[in-house]
């Protein structure tokens, strides 16, 4: 569900016409909805609630989307945040989620980063090996701390997902092989400066099938039983993100956060664990479009190209991933019959640099609005400035008002950081 819609053939961000938003803030851009972040979040709150599963922690994935606004409006409805960097826990804070509802993911923690992040106090760290437990142990110890973490286990699940977004297979890059997990408990046991109190798993994203969530966490109560009976005290069950969201509408059925959150109370509800979730696209996704001008329409030989004013620079994931992103204009015509077949493609001189291959769109002229629905995560965050592009402004809506929450940069704050050295002035 999401608060974009057509009004009398316009298309309307809560209460807001898009074609105003463009006016005054310029294309490309992308927009984000209030009322549809808190929607997605409320929704998968509720659901763990009426599950049985009250002591739930919901981290919103900061690489999904980490405009502080966006945090922000999720960080009043009392959700932590799952980060990946130092740069998103400064991100996390100053967008007010509290030390203590923040978890520290990532396969790559530099000693520093642990430093800023104990000095914080976040929650817990997610470790990925043995050499991050003895990095993160030392750093405590010299800080005379000591340091709650989860050990991120690979369940070698399959998701069934896009093989760049599986993280939870053996050949994955991400946490401590299955078979090693009870030993690396044993050697964090005996470390000065740690305390693993939690189990971490994460098997993908845009996963639209329960059945791999199933055999994830049956495997992680099966591990949580043996812990235990070695004597390990676990009081937190991190099972990560991923579940999808409908990308080509009336298309995908994505599984309801309701039935996600019943088989996590069967399969764990007697755990006596505070379970903690990393949602990311879910709540994101939905509450986002980019929203773009035609530069021109261009009919080949062999295909007609919408060529837009957006690019791989604003969506990377069609070129990154193949997504597929559902592309309207923001006036409707009303009349699908005289439609083409287009690709829509940016100015970006890459001849992978498109948005959308193949659809059924009207012939365009040159300053009409197209809308890049499902672009609330990893858009804006997988940006760049290719082709000395200016990133994007990123608009968030609130019912009737909107506010520029990244303004544009203009080309003397890109170069800005730049200099010529001195054998060149």
């Amino acid at each position: 569900m999401d608060h974009f819609e057509y009004r009398d053939a316009t298309l309307y961000a809560e209460d807001v016409k898009i074609s105003d938003i463009a006016a005054q803030v310029g294309t490309p851009f992308y927009c984000y909805s209030s009322a549809t972040l808190r929607h997605h979040y409320r929704v998968l709150a509720d659901a763990m609630a009426q599950a049985g599963l009250p002591d739930t922690l919901i981290c919103f994935s900061v690489k999904a989307n980490s405009n502080i606004a966006v945090i922000g409006t999720l960080a009043q409805l009392g959700a932590g945040a799952d980060i990946v960097s130092q740069g998103e826990l400064m991100r996390a804070l100053k967008a007010g989620i509290p030390a203590e509802k923040i978890v520290f993911s990532g396969v790559g923690k530099t000693a520093e980063e642990m430093r800023v992040a104990l000095t914080a106090g976040i929650a817990q760290f997610n470790v990925e090996s043995l050499d991050e437990i003895d990095v993160l142990a030392r750093v405590a110890q010299e800080m005379s701390l000591t340091a709650q973490i989860a050990l991120r286990v690979n369940p070698d699940v399959d998701a069934g997902t896009h093989e760049k977004i599986s993280t939870g297979k053996a050949e994955n890059k991400f946490g401590i092989a299955w078979e090693d997990a009870e030993a690396a408990y044993a050697h964090a046991a005996a470390l000065d400066g740690i305390e693993a109190s939690g189990i971490d798993i994460h098997i993908g994203s845009q996963i639209t099938d329960l059945a791999p969530f199933r055999a994830a966490f049956e495997k992680t109560a099966d591990l949580l039983g043996r812990l235990r009976a070695a004597g390990h005290r676990i009081t937190r069950l991190d099972l990560g993100g991923g579940l999808g969201v409908p990308y080509q509408k009336n298309n995908e059925t994505p599984p309801d956060p309701v039935a996600y959150a019943r088989m996590i109370h069967e399969t764990l509800g007697d755990a006596e664990c505070q379970i903690i979730l990393e949602p990311g696209r879910l709540i994101a996704a939905n509450a986002g479009i980019l929203v773009s001008s035609v530069v021109r329409a261009k009919r080949g030989q062999a295909k007609n190209f919408m060529i837009i004013d957006a690019a791989m620079t604003e969506l990377l994931r069609p070129t990154l991933y193949g997504a597929h992103h559902h592309i309207a204009p923001v006036e409707q015509s009303g009349d699908e019959n005289n439609n083409d077949q287009w690709d829509v493609v940016g100015p970006v001189c890459e001849s992978g640099d498109f948005l959308g291959l193949a659809r059924s769109l009207p012939e365009m002229q040159s300053g009409d609005l197209l809308a890049v629905f499902t672009a609330g995560a990893y858009g804006a965050v997988l940006g760049s400035n290719y082709n000395t592009r200016p990133a994007a402004p990123e608009v968030l809506v609130d019912g009737k008002r909107f506010e520029i929450v990244r303004k544009r940069p203009n080309y003397e704050d890109m170069l800005r950081t730049e200099s010529l050295p001195d054998w060149l002035g």
